[in-house]
């Protein structure tokens, strides 16, 4: 028998991403398909999935050949067309179905990908049935299963409408001031899903904004600017937009539209710790206001400043590991009303326990729509820290850099955590001590340590970003 193909390089710890015609062929992606039916689809008891696609080229033949996978397995499959990942996962949650949705998200044009719910968007990562995935697609390349006796049958609904009028209905927009809003959609969905939600493309009412677009023709070859808006250079005609139009605020979102960048009227960039902390607030005060304990999930690399304003505001803030599977999980485990990352997922247990970057923008439209002051006056004491953002380093051996890590910073007035990668904190009282913290994890792919480090002041975050920078890159 033929030895099994690795398909770890494409199937990775939270999705499947890979250069299209070399890692993910039809024949891949047809593998996928069954394999997510055997492993977890029909074990959990379901019948039917439901299949998205981003504006990729090969989105189309992709959805159809993971379709095959599905049908020939027995599990019907319903094609919800042209969506946002957070589209897949709304029409996860209320249709009570499991995903796929066909993505590579932020990556460049060559690649495309898929990422895998289970019912009402549950999330599947490397310890909840993704390992199991790629185990059985790796078999059923060199052994294909057999055809089911009854073939799953498929069938195709339009949903954008109705999410659309769900987003409006968690964030209502109608009697906010006008605002003028610059939406950067880098050719990517949300070019699609803002005239959608935010406009009257899908027959839901006007609301008070005036949507400047930039880049908002569906192009998957992405001829303006990569859709990543973690990397601050596809910011620059957002930015640059907001100021020439005098707007309000500026978005920018990632290709699929499950993330969402924030500019501020002077085209500064917020930060999505500051964002986190706004709608956490904002979702905080409406818990407090119907009787209940708030708790808010915030992954261990956002600003120090989250836990601290959401507890001042009565919260229970709970640290999760880096990664959207991890924060899905203490989300729903905890029925967390609020979860933030530092990469700009914000997740919602109002929609499904999900992220969803359109929901985000609207949050921060509301916040800013219901008074008077600019964005960055409104938002000036929820980022009172100054952070590195994330910087990566390959090294030779990452067990070697993180001893020398430990060795050099690892003291008695520090605290020390392992929860996620290597956490140093050096916090004392007001007054008491220069504050700062730092964190080193290793990549879960390449021979990477990414570093994040916060402190109480500019000069003192450069001195010890620098200062670990310089232990992890010590030949």
């Amino acid at each position: 028998m033929t030895d099994a193909p690795d398909l770890s390089g494409l199937i990775k710890s939270y999705d499947v991403r890979g250069i299209v015609g070399e890692d993910l062929t039809a024949e891949v992606a047809t593998a996928i398909g069954a394999a997510f039916a055997d492993a977890i689809v029909l074990p959990d008891g379901e019948t039917t999935v439901a299949i998205g696609h981003d504006m990729r080229d090969s989105g189309p033949w992709l959805a159809d050949a993971v379709a095959e996978g599905l049908t020939c397995r027995g599990v019907n499959v319903v094609r919800i067309g042209l969506c946002s990942t957070d589209g897949l996962y709304h029409a996860s949650g209320a249709l009570d179905l499991p995903g796929v949705m066909i993505t590579a998200s932020h990556n460049p044009a060559a690649y495309n990908g898929m990422k895998l719910c289970r019912s009402r968007a549950r999330a599947v990562g490397e310890n909840s049935g993704l390992a199991d995935v790629r185990a059985l697609a790796s078999r059923y390349l060199v052994e294909p299963p057999a055809t089911a006796p009854v073939r799953g049958a498929e069938s195709t609904r339009e949903m954008v409408g109705e999410y659309g009028a769900f987003l409006r209905s968690l964030v209502p927009l109608d009697g906010i001031r006008p605002l003028t809003v610059v939406v950067d959609a880098a050719n990517a969905m949300a070019g699609y899903t803002v005239p959608a939600v935010l406009g009257t493309e899908a027959g839901l009412g006007e609301l008070p904004l005036t949507i400047i677009p930039l880049y908002f023709e569906l192009d998957g070859t992405f001829p303006n600017h990569e859709a990543n808006p973690l990397d601050t250079d596809n910011l620059r005609d957002l930015q640059a937009a907001v100021r020439a139009h005098g707007a309000d605020i500026g978005l920018a979102f990632d290709g699929d539209a499950d993330r969402c960048f924030v500019v501020d009227e002077r085209g500064e960039v917020v930060t999505p710790s500051t964002i986190t902390c706004l709608v956490g607030l904002r979702e905080t005060a409406r818990e407090l206001a119907e009787g209940r304990e708030p708790t808010v999930i915030h992954n261990l690399i956002s600003s120090r400043a989250v836990r601290e304003q959401l507890s001042a505001a009565g919260a229970v803030p709970v640290r999760s590991r880096v990664g959207h599977s991890y924060i899905k999980a203490e989300m729903a485990r905890l029925n967390a009303i609020f979860g933030g990352e530092h990469s700009a997922h914000f997740y919602f247990r109002d929609f499904f326990f999900a992220d969803s970057g359109m929901l985000a923008a609207m949050h921060v439209l509301a916040a800013l729509g219901t008074q008077d002051r600019t964005l960055s006056q409104m938002l000036e004491t929820y980022h009172p820290y100054t952070a590195s953002g994330e910087i990566n380093s390959r090294v030779d051996s990452v067990p070697d850099a993180l001893a020398r890590v430990r060795a050099a910073f690892v003291t008695e007035d520090v605290e020390v955590d392992e929860f996620d990668g290597l956490t140093v904190e050096h916090w004392p009282a007001p007054g008491e001590g220069e504050r700062w913290w730092f964190n080193v994890r290793p990549s879960n792919t390449e021979p990477l340590l990414r570093l994040n480090a916060e402190a109480d002041g500019e000069a003192l975050m450069e001195r010890v970003r620098d200062a670990v920078l310089a232990v992890i890159r010590e030949a």
